[in-house]
């Protein structure tokens, strides 16, 4: 028997999964988007509040727990707090669905004042899908899921520089059986392992007359092995990402800081070429090339050449205000080519801190009818115990 998943359903799964738009093009062998489709794209969605409503800026940003996500290498610089967690949840795509979610749990804890072990999971809920079969009577539901399970280290070299590896253990289970009655194919859950590499680099210096400090940083995140949800079916790229980002915080006095920050960010995977009705290249590279080719690949490979490998660059730029360590209000702005997606839209957030507790809170503000991203929240505490004397 041949089921068929509610429309609502395959609404929000197209969104959340490009790799079912990659499905599309294999079966019907034309595919002339312009955007670029990977697996478990939730590896990429923000999980923080702080960096969330601050555009979706962090790789640079004064080092917290949350640094295993933006930047491991940030980790060697947290503060004497000798074990920092963070826990952070999202309803995603409220506006289109009510039972999505991205829950992130981020551990870190200092070895001594070079080195800092990191861990972090993240599971992201997609909710219920209906079955339904050919006659629309119900077979009952599903909950599909996707998790990673992440390892960081990072070293300081000197005073002013680290270094961080990240492992990761990666889990799609996007289907069950019903997927693939009627078909020759078998599904499974998608497996695969990456790593990240990352650097910091953070100096003080005097900024109209008053102490300031320079960071920047650089995190290739998803560097790994393919994703595939059949034995015999194609695999996917992970979302293997470049992430680049400087932050400056001018102390404007014992109580008042001033931070402006900047992410540039872009995926590192084949841009898909230009293909006619039967299939045939006409334009761009072919996409079916490995991880090392298509990582190096990844910045000439585009159909409409450099223009079009400029406009696959996210601009995230952000601004945080904090009063004596304890209050702060961030705002920010993120932009995506309009050929690459669209994503487009302002961010705001809360910051309170009591004693060991932090609080963060984040809005994504975007049109209602241009967005399902619009009227996101974002949540996070935070806890910095255990400092060593």
């Amino acid at each position: 028997m041949k089921f068929y998943y509610s429309k609502i359903s395959v609404i929000y799964l197209i969104i959340l999964s490009p790799l079912f738009a990659l499905a599309q093009t294999s079966t019907n062998g034309s595919n002339n988007s312009k955007s670029i489709p990977t697996a478990v794209p939730f590896l990429n969605i923000s999980p923080d509040s702080r960096s969330g409503s601050m555009g979706e800026a962090g790789v640079a940003l004064s080092p917290d727990v949350n640094a295993n996500f933006w930047n491991p290498s940030k980790l060697a610089f947290l503060d004497s707090a000798s074990n920092s967690v963070a826990l952070s949840y999202s309803p995603w795509l409220r506006h289109l669905v009510p039972d999505v979610s991205l829950s992130y749990l981020s551990f870190a804890h200092k070895l001594d004042n070079r080195n800092t072990i990191g861990a972090s999971l993240r599971y992201f809920n997609l909710g219920s899908i209906q079955l339904v079969d050919a006659n629309q009577n119900d077979q009952g539901t599903y909950r599909p899921s996707e998790f990673s399970i992440d390892g960081s280290f990072a070293r300081k070299f000197g005073n002013n520089f680290s270094l961080g590896l990240t492992l990761r253990y990666i889990h799609s289970n996007l289907s069950n059986q019903s997927f693939a009655s009627g078909s020759s194919q078998q599904t499974k859950a998608g497996n695969a392992v990456a790593a990240d590499v990352s650097m910091y680099h953070t100096n003080t210096y005097q900024q109209f007359g008053k102490d300031a400090t320079l960071s920047y940083g650089i995190n290739i995140s998803n560097i790994g092995s393919k994703v595939s949800y059949s034995d015999v079916g194609p695999s996917y790229f992970l979302p293997t990402n470049l992430k680049i980002g400087a932050a400056n915080t001018l102390n404007i006095d014992e109580f008042n800081q001033l931070t402006f920050t900047l992410d540039l960010n872009k995926l590192l995977v084949p841009t898909p070429p230009i293909r006619d009705a039967n299939g045939n290249i006409i334009k761009g590279k072919d996409d079916n090339i490995s991880v090392p080719a298509a990582l190096f690949g990844s910045f000439a490979d585009a159909p409409g050449g450099f223009s079009e490998e400029i406009k696959e660059v996210t601009f995230s730029p952000g601004i945080e205000y904090v009063y004596d360590q304890q209050f702060a209000i961030r705002g920010g702005y993120f932009y995506e080519n309009a050929a690459k997606g669209g994503r487009q839209y302002l961010t705001l957030g809360l910051g309170l801190k009591y004693d060991i507790y932090k609080f963060d809170f984040s809005y994504l503000a975007a049109s209602q009818q241009n967005s399902p991203l619009a009227n996101t929240l974002r949540f996070t505490l935070s806890l910095n115990f255990g400092a060593k004397k």
